[in-house]
């Protein structure tokens, strides 16, 4: 999910910036800059969450802190989206902080939840 928002948040930047009329060149970088930094993060967390689930069916220690800092990453944007793109009148915008909290707490749950490796389950005779 993290991957998917954010290649969809960097797409239409441009198209962002550019409904921007009346503002400085220093704003308009701004926003750009803004706008591009939110949907690299949310692509790096999603990249970095699948990274480490491929790497391991069951996390070690580190995995688990890597995971769960990504979790409490992703639950700070919900945060900052309840406060500023929740009041936003555009959908994409309020989903935000659901989308965000969500993933965060489906990573949560993948660090918690034991994963079952085939080669250790008893054959049926």
């Amino acid at each position: 999910m993290c991957l998917t928002w954010g290649v969809m948040h960097v797409s239409p930047t441009m198209a962002v910036v550019k409904g921007f009329m009346n503002i400085s060149e220093d704003n308009r970088n701004i926003i750009l800059m803004e706008w591009v930094n939110e949907g690299l993060t949310l692509a790096f967390i999603g990249i970095l969450v699948i990274s480490v689930a491929l790497a391991e069916r069951a996390p070690g220690r580190i995995a688990r802190i890597v995971l769960g800092s990504a979790a409490v990453m992703l639950f700070c944007l919900a945060g900052v989206s309840l406060f500023t793109g929740f009041k936003i009148s555009l959908l994409p915008f309020k989903l935000c902080p659901l989308i965000f909290a969500l993933s965060g707490l489906l990573i949560l749950q993948g660090i918690f939840t034991k994963s079952v490796d085939a080669r250790t389950l008893p054959r049926n005779h």
